[in-house]
This record gives C-alpha cells, sequence and structure tokens, in this order.
C-alpha cells in the first residue's frame, strides 16, 4: 500500500514500460514453456486486461497465458492460499495432462531460464524441485530457508522458516540457500499433493508453509541453486539477481538497480529479452536549451509518451505519458503513468503513483512531516509515497 490499493501486487507498473508480472512471464516464455495460466483473485481488473492486452501467443500452435479467477469450483470459498488456488484449479491439469508443472510467483524482479531447473528435476527423480537464491546468513529469519541433505546431493534435508540459527552452506559458511518461491513438480506429484493438503484442516493451504515441507518429510524434494542457472547474455554484474519486491522500500531499491552506468539487472540483454505491451506512445521529448531552463535528464530511465519540458530529471525512473513542465525537479524518484509535475516543483526520493497532479511549486519529499500530515506514506528508508490519482498542493 498504496500502490495496491487498486490493483493487484503483480500489476504494480515497474522500470518505467513493464508491469511486475512482466519479469517471471518474460522468464517463462523465453524458458520455452508457453502453455501459462496465471491465478487470480483481489483487485485483478488491471492485472486482467495487462494479460489480455500485451500477452497473446499463438493459438494457432495451442500458446496461451490465461489470467483464470477464482472459481469456487471446489466449494462456496474462495482461494485461501496459494496451494488452494491450484487445488481449485486442478480442472486446468485435466485438460492439458502435462508430465511436469513449473509454479512461480507473479511479483519477483528476476532473469531465470527454467528449461535448466527442469532438467535438473527430471535427471534426479525428485517430486518437487524448489529454487533456491543465495543469501546473506545475516538474512536468514527474512526467508524460507533450504538445509541440504549431506547425504543425498540435491534434496533437501530440511525446510525452515525465517530461521534465527541458520548454518552456512558448506562451500559459502556466509550464505544460506532461501526459497525463491518458484517450483517444479512432477504433476501427479503436485495434484496428490494439493488433494490432500486441501482435507487438512489445520492446514493454511500455503505452497512454502504446508506443500514443500510435506515433501520435505517424504524425502522427494530437491533443491536447484539459482547460482548456476545460465542465461544467455548475462554477465557477472547481473546474474543471479533476484528481488522480492514486498515492501515500498524494497521496490524503490530495485529501481535504483536499474540506473547505475553498469546496472546491477540489466534491461538491455536482449538475448533474454524483457516483454511488455507495446503502448503506441511517441518517443520522449526534451524541450528548451536557455540559461537555467534546460529540459534533461541524467542517471535516469525516461519511457516513451515523456515531455521533459525545461525540466531537470536526475537519478529517476520516468513512465510513460509523464509531463515535467519548465524549472521543475524529480530527483532520485520513481514516477509512474501519465503524472504531471508542475513548474517549480520538486520531487526527492519519492514514488509517485499514476495520475497524480503535482501543482505549480508544489514539493514531495522535501518535508517528510508535511508528507505525512497530507496522508502520505513515507517508509522507514525516508521515501515519500503519492497514491494514484493525488493532487499535490503547494
Amino acid at each position: 500500500m498504496p500502490l495496491t490499493r487498486d490493483r493487484a501486487k503483480p500489476a504494480v507498473p515497474f522500470g518505467g514500460i513493464y508491469r511486475l508480472i512482466d519479469f517471471p512471464l518474460s522468464n517463462l516464455v523465453n524458458s520455452g514453456y508457453r502453455q501459462i495460466v496465471v491465478l487470480t483473485q483481489y483487485k485483478s481488473h488491471s492485472l486482467d486486461r495487462h494479460i489480455a492486452s500485451t500477452w497473446n501467443l499463438s493459438s494457432l500452435l495451442h500458446q496461451y497465458v490465461a489470467p483464470v479467477p477464482a472459481q469456487q469450483r471446489k466449494g462456496k470459498n474462495w482461494f485461501l492460499g496459494s496451494a488452494d488456488a491450484i487445488y481449485q484449479s486442478l480442472n486446468l491439469l485435466d485438460d492439458e495432462r502435462p508430465d511436469i508443472v513449473v509454479v512461480v510467483g507473479a511479483d519477483h524482479v528476476y532473469r531465470m531460464d527454467f528449461s535448466q531447473m527442469v532438467r535438473q528435476h527430471i535427471d534426479s527423480g525428485a517430486d518437487l524441485t524448489v529454487a533456491g537464491i543465495r543469501q546473506p546468513i545475516s538474512l536468514a529469519d527474512q526467508f524460507g530457508v533450504l538445509e541440504k541433505d549431506p547425504a543425498r546431493p540435491g534434496f533437501i534435508k530440511e525446510f525452515r522458516e525465517k530461521p534465527a540459527d541458520a548454518q552456512g552452506l558448506e562451500d559459502d559458511p556466509q550464505s544460506v540457500l532461501a526459497s525463491m518461491g518458484n517450483y517444479v513438480f512432477t504433476a501427479s506429484a503436485l495434484i496428490d499433493a494439493v488433494q490432500q493438503d486441501a482435507g487438512r484442516v489445520s492446514s493454511r493451504h500455503d505452497m512454502g508453509g504446508d506443500i514443500v515441507p510435506a515433501f520435505v518429510e517424504r524425502g522427494t524434494a530437491g533443491f536447484y541453486d539459482f547460482k548456476f542457472n545460465d542465461v544467455p547474455g548475462s554477465t557477472d554484474r547481473d546474474r543471479a539477481y533476484w528481488r522480492d519486491v514486498g515492501t515500498l522500500d524494497v521496490y524503490y531499491e530495485a529501481h535504483r538497480d536499474l540506473i547505475s552506468t553498469v546496472p546491477v539487472f540489466n534491461l538491455y540483454n536482449w538475448r533474454w529479452p524483457l516483454i511488455s505491451g507495446n503502448t503506441g506512445l511517441p518517443p520522449a521529448k526534451f524541450t528548451h536549451a536557455e540559461p537555467g531552463r534546460l529540459g534533461h535528464a541524467s542517471r535516469s530511465l525516461v519511457s516513451p509518451g515523456v515531455i521533459v519540458s525545461g525540466a531537470t530529471v536526475s537519478g529517476s525512473v520516468v513512465s510513460p505519458g509523464v509531463h515535467l513542465h519548465s524549472w521543475a525537479e524529480v530527483t532520485d524518484s520513481v514516477v509512474l503513468d501519465d503524472v504531471d509535475v508542475g513548474r517549480h516543483a520538486r520531487v526527492n526520493r519519492a514514488i509517485v503513483d499514476k495520475a497524480v497532479r503535482v501543482a505549480e511549486g508544489a514539493t514531495i519529499g522535501i518535508d517528510h512531516e508535511r508528507d505525512r500530515g497530507r496522508g502520505f506514506t513515507v517508509t522507514a528508508g525516508g521515501v515519500t509515497v503519492v497514491p494514484k490519482g493525488a493532487v499535490v498542493e503547494p
């Protein structure tokens, strides 16, 4: 909140022209997997619309990305958790009858070739393979941690949720293997697991909290170390990058990763493209070149349809349709679609949601107490967040 006030989190814009869901969908399509369903529930209209307008694969080749809303197929409940979402959607597996099912979260920023994980899953004979990313052991209490089985290479001995006493990896004692929320299942094992879970009154019906521990307890859960995923076009700088964009501060910092000279996460890897909709907007435009009134941007991403009219942009990500008027300043900020920033206005260390109007001479992120007084969110990291459609007066 407030970015999810009117939309599901996977529909939150990111990186100027994308939405969060474009990252996992791009990974799946680039991996060669093109029969994809997106299980949706809360505030899903903009997400459904984005998928319908953007992700049109070839029906002739039986390829699709299909949003599937909660339908109460197994009773009068909506989805009770991620495992229940799959349980209530088993008709989709009955229709396709796959051997393997890949299950991924819809709101993480990363590049991954899932075909390599699927290949390991098949070779290992596991019923479930969990993708793990190496994280500092000091952060173990923020993740579900996969502990390797020393007697069975490639398998998980224990899955521990946010442990305070985690043990480091044998080849990297200062790191643990944290679950990424990405799974590969043998289809029959997945179906059995969610059917059994549905009958457990004490279950939270959650993939990470209930399904994965059940496979670990049976000794049929393997792990895949994301460190060894080799995405075409990746570099040592951005290889194995992954962000769970779960808070406003992480969302803000993930944007910072995009704009450095050598980006921590590189949007310009043409060999593993990140796919999004064609906006149909004209190129970005920079106008005025007078002393003290120069339309320019530095260390920034500027999207199509943006007009920088005698304004200054630095260290920021500016989304389509934004208009920045003369003498305005936007610094170290994330500005979403169709925002209008008036003359002499200043925006600093802020996330500005869609269709916000910043009046002439107004400020955001300069005085946090004033920001809070106007009902804006100020994060623990000192980032001001302006909700969709707000009007910011001087």
